[in-house]
């Protein structure tokens, strides 16, 4: 078992030399699959980027990115946070409530935690400032309530487990839904019960009695994006259309959004939209089909099959493994990307977790939970460093101070999930039903 240790050592040593991580994943593949089979290495090798990219559902996931660019060059993000406010205002904590609701809606049409973050932080961050919430209060909600698009469909780390794992990607997005919501509450009530025992962090200002008519008025701003949402997602769980086609119908539908009703591209706004998620997509791609080579490797020399079963021999309870192997990817989640973990560790893990007689749905649900962590706590929390972008009246310092709570509440929740996974399950197998 020499020849894994030095593949990995090979991967390990690129990442840290600065090389990217596709040509990481890729050159380490190669390498041994090399060692093993030779020079078929130089066969086998393209073929399974190739294996791994050639699918129909992964459509998907280029679509989906630009649905989510072609809505954020909107004002959506700045209009669902009115709209929260107007609606929410009245609670405890209601400015960063509302932060909560924005990103939970605005990452239910972008699929990309950072772009709920830069739409809604950059309006919502300013306003509870201006308002005496606190710094903490401020940073955090938005941070950690950003996360929520890993989550919630249509998700694109739900996408690439899909596509990973042969899991249906319709099966994934219904089964977000319930720890998506529930996360988002649970949000919701930390938020206010810190600001009920501690007003001074989000005082209540002078309070704005708004009428019925200005709440309606108020969902006219984001009626386009709730209307995309529902026949998007409609499409999909209705058995309509396939998540690929349902992307291309709301790609279609968030760039007559952007030009026809905002008004706010023109021919060279578009063309730089579509530009920005091609990088984006090809940048997925590109580590997807990489890191295929790898997973393959790992599968021809039988690493999987002798991880599962080394802790199968330890006779440990199989929530004891799980919860080993929950720290284990909060642990890789803090130093690798969300789409390099997912690749990675899937073809490795999955083998493990149906082996303790789990379900692959569940764990693509589990798996995404810790990514949702992972993407706001340093050194690689990509919502980190977007807020401090958006926000640059705060210290990144301040920032990732802020998340800590955050952070706990998502552990007790991940852990919910973990330990009961019929609360995952439970919807979809009434769908199926």
């Amino acid at each position: 078992m020499i020849e894994p240790i030095v593949v990995v050592l090979i991967l390990l040593g690129l990442i840290a030399l600065g090389a990217p991580i596709f040509l990481a994943l890729g050159a380490a593949g190669l390498t041994g699959l090399y060692m093993a089979r030779g020079p078929m290495a130089f066969f086998f090798g393209p073929t399974s980027l190739f294996g791994q990219l050639n699918s129909f559902e992964l459509l998907a996931l280029p679509l989906f990115v630009l649905m989510g660019a072609f809505l954020a060059a909107t004002p959506v993000g700045a209009n669902l946070f009115k709209a929260a406010v107007i609606w929410l205002q009245w609670l405890r904590g209601g400015l960063a409530i509302s932060t909560v609701g924005a990103s939970a809606v605005f990452g239910a049409v972008s699929g990309v935690s950072i772009a709920g973050v830069a739409a809604v932080g950059s309006i919502a961050v300013p306003q509870m400032l201006e308002r005496g919430y606190s710094r903490q209060l401020a940073a955090g909600s938005v941070v950690a309530s950003g996360a929520l698009a890993m989550l919630i469909p249509p998700s694109v780390p739900l996408i690439i487990y899909g596509a990973v794992s042969s899991v249906s990607v319709a099966d994934l997005f219904i089964g977000g839904i319930v720890p998506g919501i529930s996360l988002a509450l649970a949000l919701c009530v930390y938020i206010y019960f810190r600001a009920l025992f501690n007003p001074k962090e989000a005082p209540r200002g002078e309070y704005v009695a708004y009428s019925w008519g200005d709440r309606l008025r108020a969902l006219g701003g984001i009626w386009h994006a709730i209307l995309l949402i529902v026949v998007v997602l409609g499409a999909i769980y209705s058995g309509i259309a396939t998540p690929s086609e349902a992307a291309a119908f709301g790609a279609v539908g968030a760039f007559l959004v952007a030009v026809a009703i905002f008004r706010c591209l023109d021919v060279k706004g578009v063309i730089k939209v579509v530009a920005q998620s091609a990088r984006i997509s090809g940048a997925i791609l590109i580590i997807m089909g990489c890191a295929r080579i790898f997973g393959d490797y790992l599968n021809l020399v039988r690493v999987p099959d002798a991880i599962t079963g080394l802790l199968i021999g330890t006779d440990l309870p199989p929530e004891v493994i799980l919860m080993l192997i929950m720290l284990i990817l909060v642990g890789l989640g803090m130093l690798v990307d969300a789409v390099s973990l997912i690749v990675v560790t899937t073809p490795i893990l999955l083998p493990l977790i149906t082996t303790l007689g789990y379900d692959p749905l569940w764990f693509g649900i589990i798996l995404v939970m810790n990514l949702e962590i992972a993407v706001i706590t340093p050194p690689v929390g990509l919502n980190l460093y977007t807020l401090k972008a958006v926000a640059p009246m705060l210290k990144i310092e301040e920032i990732v101070r802020s998340v800590v709570p955050f952070v706990i509440i998502q552990f007790l929740m991940l852990a919910l999930f973990v330990l009961v996974p019929s609360l995952s399950l439970w919807l979809p197998n009434l769908m199926k039903n």
